[in-house]
């Protein structure tokens, strides 16, 4: 069992890495240096956990899986999306990226997952407590998951015709629309103090400190670390609202090792 993720502040590694604790295997991000070819290819069993964002696959997560499409063939495929609310189809979506080679989905299962978006008024996040509670549910339900795999039960999440249209329609028919103009859409508010922080943390290093002042490059992937690792929460992306409270990951200890 070989278990591969993105995630944006944490909630998607955690799955994850609970995940191959219980069932075995290695675990990596799929932003480490590794080979990962040679992991693919000998693996027999592929687990993929991701968030979805606006019923889409990372951008990140996207090209990772067209440069890397051709060792999957002939792969069974293990397919967990983290999301905040529903994605209609957020688990189906990910097998559009495999066309042209053969696979087969042996388990699809969506995960409701805190919130890290800090400036939505209805999608506040949450504090502590609320987020332990959160994250025993998410436990509960992937021992059960993983029980079900062991056993060799099949099931696949969102992969039905109206988990699919409501994925398109609800969502994902206008986050494609914006995607590459949202990619570009970084603001910088005038509270940076170019601490570089997130640049250090960014997936794309889309982000640059120049003449004291952070730059964009133009290929965010949306992922948010950099505006819940900002001290002065003076960046936004997708959503320019003032950004109210950051999310630190189920432990509050997602960037601290970040100088």
């Amino acid at each position: 069992m070989l278990t591969l993720y993105f995630s944006g502040t944490g909630n998607s590694k955690y799955l994850a890495e609970r995940f191959s604790e219980i069932m075995g295997g290695d675990c990596y991000s799929i932003e480490e240096e590794v080979d990962f070819e040679n992991l693919i290819t000998t693996a027999s069993t592929i687990a993929f956990s991701y968030p979805i964002y606006g019923s889409c696959v990372p951008q990140i997560l996207r090209e990772f899986v067209t440069k890397n499409k051709n060792y999957l063939n002939e792969k069974k495929l293990i397919i967990f999306c983290t999301q905040a609310m529903f994605s209609g189809d957020g688990a189906r979506v990910f097998i559009e990226l495999l066309e042209g080679i053969n696979f087969e989905v042996i388990y699809a299962e969506h995960f409701n997952m805190p919130n890290n978006i800090g400036n939505i008024p209805v999608l506040p996040i949450k504090n502590r407590e609320q987020i332990k509670k959160a994250f025993k549910k998410v436990d509960k339900k992937l021992y059960k998951t993983c029980e079900n795999i062991k056993n060799e039960v099949i099931k696949k999440r969102g992969f039905n015709a109206f988990s699919k249209g409501l994925g398109f329609y609800s969502q994902r028919k206008y986050f494609l629309k914006s995607e590459e103009r949202k990619k570009k859409d970084v603001k910088i508010s005038p509270d940076c103090i170019a601490c570089s922080k997130c640049v250090e943390v960014c997936p794309m290093k889309n982000l640059q400190v120049i003449d004291k002042k952070i730059e964009q490059k133009g290929k965010c992937t949306l992922c948010y670390r950099c505006v819940n690792i900002c001290p002065n929460k003076a960046i936004t992306v997708l959503i320019h609202s003032k950004v109210k409270k950051q999310y630190k990951g189920v432990d509050g200890k997602l960037f601290e090792n970040v100088k």
